[in-house]
């Protein structure tokens, strides 16, 4: 079924985080420009925090909502998301948006990396030097939704190549293991001559 993210999605622009606000030990909080050079699909724990009097001023992302940045330099970028999977709610900053649903979030956020979510993506973006990708334009995008089950067995079969490819300590043991068995069999076939 074809959606709107609007039907599906309630949008909360973030608001007022700078760099400078950072400190060692405090709240969590997911800044914008991390989002696409520091995250993945999901994070658990933040890499920034801020103190108090800042946090309490932050617009907030629960478990299961999806932050996604809606600020960047070039349209690649821009509209990259993540599912914040961490125990408490996080802080959000200003050149982001949440997004919360009742759909399964990662799902959502595997889709937005999708050719047809970016093709959209770069009709409904604007700017050139700064490219900025507004809630109310975010909010029309049209998305493939499936059923709930059907968006969780494929956020679970994208996870687990999401972790082949880029996990070495479990994707690349996989992958050795693999080709051991192959070498194996070759060479067992090749070297199977018939007296």
């Amino acid at each position: 079924m074809r959606v709107s993210l609007g039907s599906i999605c309630d949008f909360t622009r973030g608001n007022g985080l700078q760099k400078k606000d950072f400190v060692a030990n405090g709240f969590p909080v997911i800044h914008y420009g991390q989002i696409y050079t520091r995250y993945g699909f999901s994070a658990r724990e933040t890499l920034s925090f801020a103190e108090k009097a800042v946090f309490d001023k932050l617009k907030k992302a629960q478990p299961q909502d999806i932050v996604m940045a809606t600020t960047s330099e070039n349209v690649e970028d821009v509209g990259k998301a993540l599912v914040w999977e961490g125990k408490e709610e996080v802080g959000i900053g200003g050149h982001s948006c949440i997004l919360h649903t009742e759909q399964n979030a990662k799902y959502l956020v595997y889709y937005f990396m999708t050719n047809q979510f970016k093709i959209q993506k770069e009709k409904l973006v604007v700017g050139t030097k700064v490219i900025e990708f507004y809630p109310k334009n975010i909010e029309k995008a049209i998305i493939i939704l499936p059923p709930i089950d059907t968006q969780a067995r494929i956020v679970s079969i994208l996870d687990k190549f999401d972790t082949l490819t880029s996990d070495l300590s479990q994707g690349l043991p996989k992958e050795i293991e693999q080709r051991q068995k192959q070498y194996e069999y070759f060479r067992d076939s090749l070297l199977n001559f018939k007296s």
